[in-house]
């Protein structure tokens, strides 16, 4: 399904995978950290450039991997100021609507993205 144009309110390539990121990726989820995070979180990471968020993550907004999208089902009470500070939340593939983890944004549960150095990361607003 081809989601609806909105504004982008963030875009950034990956520019490193973490050696140890298949351990998320059996369950489903990914953790993307900006360059500034440490090194020991940056092993199970995909790092991405560091870039202004300009707007509010919200439910219902697209998350996209180049053109690989996926419709945002929920936003954990954290998600949007660890993003504006480490460009970090954990996207879990699972299409919830509601989950205890306040650093979690949930998205349509669909198979996982194909991710490699330069892949652009994006956000829309609905």
């Amino acid at each position: 399904m081809k989601l609806a144009e909105g504004k982008t309110i963030y875009q950034s390539p990956v520019i490193d995978i973490g050696p140890d990121l298949e351990i998320f990726l059996v369950e489903k989820k990914l953790t993307l950290f900006n360059e500034t995070a440490p090194d020991d979180l940056q092993n199970t990471a995909i790092i991405h450039r560091t870039a202004k968020l300009w707007g509010k993550i919200e439910a219902g907004d697209e998350l996209a991997f180049d053109s690989q999208t996926y419709r945002i089902t929920f936003v954990g009470e954290k998600v949007n100021e660890a993003f504006k500070n480490l460009g970090h939340f954990i996207v879990v593939f699972n299409g919830a609507k509601q989950m205890d983890l306040p650093g979690v944004l949930c998205v349509e549960a669909k198979p996982m993205p194909k991710i490699s150095i330069s892949t652009v990361i994006s956000l829309k607003n609905k």
